[in-house]
């Protein structure tokens, strides 16, 4: 971290100084630089590659580093109006919409201004992430011989191995794709089992990514609901009777965004009805590796359960390490492998050799353990905090579920808390929030909030996050009071 920042304060420096030189005069050579800042040739390096990226120097190999020549103006803005009837001409008739809503995924991805409170984020703080593993994984990786090369198109066997061995015995390295990321994998396995204009069946409340997925491919989501112990087996198999569906989206293993866990009795029971109606699960066994410190043993996936071939199961090493480490794999029995195959072939190509190679050996090391264990009893020290603050300070939410595994809690609002109106009064207070509304993709029972606790710097900034979201509450119910009249 401290050299990152060197490179950072070098860089500014720098800056500072360029208008001292004409265009095309040389700077001080790097030696003359680490002696002056006393930094390291390393630093020195980084910082006029980076001036070198923002186009304010030219680096000449051989020859040292030069002010760059100021960039002409750019031309005035053409008119693009027309566009405006080119991308929306016939677009009722279009199967696959061509405008997409991503305000459900987008709310989760932005990063908030500096200062204020990460209750949407969907990964986990820098603080969290095996940063130093990863770093010593991508250089040994890009050490291996072969590493930049062209890789299989399936994805590299011994990692295939490795995600297959975390499914079940049912499960074997040649039923294993990777792809690059769990988006991507649910992208493809949607795209492979339904047509558009298709009903797709949901768990309601569900992750706004994926209704976007099936929006995006043309398909209807129809909301199956869930209770504390996952989707509802009687409402699935009635909801497969009324829409003829031939695929259901669940994740039966900490949910997003409720925590809840599929009970024992009915995996069972959703296979079967699955089975009954022709129909193929997808599994997004997405935050396996998020298992908090008391979460005791964790049921196996659906697939490990699955001999027929109904579950098409999707599982990532994203939530466990970087929003940047985007490595997943699709595993499916039977025909449908070859349709995701080739769908995925033509979409992507393949995953990157070297996020592969790296991915093969952080798993592979002593810190990949280490970090799961480090990183379990964290979570649960910073549910167990946000839990406090909030009943401790917002008494009026519900809570009806506190989960052992994930990076979230989801939270009821009370009557007269208008959800609509929070994230807005949230950023005034200086707290980023996630409303409960794109979680569902019909009319929602109540109004909800989806906290993370795993996008802070830690206890003490959740503690104050809560602070800021109760003077964000109070603000909204002010406004909803009639002032009285004099």
């Amino acid at each position: 971290m401290q050299e990152r920042s060197s490179v950072g304060d070098l860089a500014n420096s720098l800056r500072s100084e360029l208008n001292r030189y004409s265009p095309d005069e040389k700077l001080p050579s790097s030696r003359a630089l680490v002696e002056r800042f006393r930094v390291s040739p390393v630093t020195v390096s980084r910082a006029l590659a980076q001036l070198a990226a923002e186009g304010l120097v030219v680096t000449r190999p051989g020859a040292g580093a030069f002010r760059a020549r100021p960039r002409e103006t750019p031309a005035a803005a053409g008119d693009t109006s027309w566009q405006e009837v080119a991308l929306s001409a016939d677009g009722a008739a279009d199967v696959v919409p061509r405008t997409v809503d991503a305000s459900g995924v987008t709310v989760s991805l932005a990063a908030p201004p500096p200062g204020v409170t990460e209750f949407n984020g969907g990964y986990l703080h820098p603080s969290l992430q095996p940063e130093r593993a990863m770093a010593a994984a991508l250089s040994r990786a890009g050490r291996r011989p072969g590493a930049w090369g062209r890789p299989p198109l399936d994805g590299l066997p011994e990692l295939r191995e490795w995600f297959a061995r975390g499914i079940g015995d049912t499960v074997g390295a040649a039923d294993v794709l990777i792809a690059a990321g769990g988006q991507s994998a649910l992208t493809t396995a949607l795209r492979a089992l339904a047509p558009p204009g298709a009903p797709v069946l949901v768990e309601s409340p569900t992750y706004p990514g994926m209704l976007a997925i099936a929006r995006a491919a043309g398909l209807r989501p129809v909301p199956v609901p869930m209770d504390a112990e996952g989707v509802r087996p009687d409402l699935l198999a009635d909801a497969f009777r009324a829409t003829g569906a031939r695929v259901f989206v669940c994740q039966p293993l900490f949910q997003n965004p409720t925590g809840a866990v599929l009970a024992p009795e009915r995996r069972g029971e959703v296979l079967r009805i699955a089975r009954e109606a022709g129909a193929f699960v997808v599994e997004d066994d997405f935050v396996r590796r998020l298992a908090h410190e008391d979460a005791g043993e964790l049921p196996r996936p659906l697939a490990a359960d699955d001999p027929d071939g109904v579950v098409v199961h999707v599982g990532s090493l994203t939530k466990a390490t970087s929003p940047s480490f985007r490595v997943s794999a699709l595993a499916a029995r039977g025909p449908v492998l070859e349709r995701l195959r080739a769908i995925q072939v033509v979409d992507t190509f393949f995953v990157p050799r070297p996020l592969q190679e790296a991915a093969l050996e952080l798993v592979g090391s002593p810190a990949w353990p280490r970090h799961l264990r480090a990183l379990g009893a964290q979570l649960r020290v910073r549910r167990d905090a946000m839990v406090s603050a909030l009943r401790l300070t917002l008494p009026e939410l519900d809570l009806p579920h506190v989960p052992s595994g994930g990076y979230q809690l989801w939270a009821r609002l009370p009557e007269g808390l208008d959800e609509s109106a929070l994230p807005a009064a949230g950023a005034r207070a200086g707290v980023a929030l996630t409303p409960g509304r794109p979680y569902f993709c019909a009319e929602p029972p109540a109004g909800h909030l989806r906290l993370s606790f795993a996008a802070v710097a830690g206890t003490g900034e959740i503690t104050e996050g809560v602070r800021r979201l109760r003077a964000a509450c109070d603000e909204v119910l002010r406004s909803k009071t009639p002032r009285s009249g004099r």
